[in-house]
């Protein structure tokens, strides 16, 4: 592969993953979690430790840890390159989610999943759980919109633009 078709794989795998990650985020935070908020505290309960089980699994996990480690690539192939910087950004923003979603969310996550009552559960959980969650999404969407700006410029060909 080409240094250039290196750099265009690079960028568009870390654009994708990362698009698909905000999306995710996304919806949780626009749909989910406020059609989840009119249930019940069982309902919600049982609904959001179904959600956390089905989705550890290869396909989300290729896009949650594909993320970072494809910015990563792509920073490495793009260093010397126009917008080099914006990739760089993106990086920090993918790992600045994930690190949100390992220190907070996976261990609310945990807590849903003990015994305990429905209502208590709920309350530790929901208010925390989405609002770490829209952190997740503007990171992971600011981290996306570096990505399509260096793409953009990359596809210029323009040196001219700003690092």
């Amino acid at each position: 592969m080409t240094q250039t078709g290196s750099r265009t794989a690079a960028l568009a795998t870390a654009t994708i993953t990362t698009g698909l990650l905000a999306g995710s985020f996304y919806v949780f935070a626009c749909a989910v979690m406020p059609g989840l908020a009119r249930s019940e505290d069982e309902v919600y309960v049982e609904v959001m430790r179904n959600i956390n089980e089905v989705i550890q699994n290869p396909v989300f996990l290729l896009s949650f840890l594909g993320a970072p480690v494809l910015t990563g690539w792509a920073a490495w192939q793009l260093r010397g390159a126009p917008g080099r910087r914006w990739v760089w950004a993106a990086l920090a923003a993918n790992v600045l989610a994930l690190v949100v979603t390992v220190v907070v969310n996976i261990p609310l996550n945990d807590g849903l999943a003990e015994a305990g009552d429905a209502e208590v559960l709920r309350e530790e959980f929901e208010g925390a759980w989405a609002g770490w969650n829209v952190v997740r999404g503007v990171l992971t969407t600011a981290a996306l919109g570096c990505l399509a700006w260096t793409s953009r410029h990359l596809t210029e060909g323009s040196g001219n633009h700003r690092n």
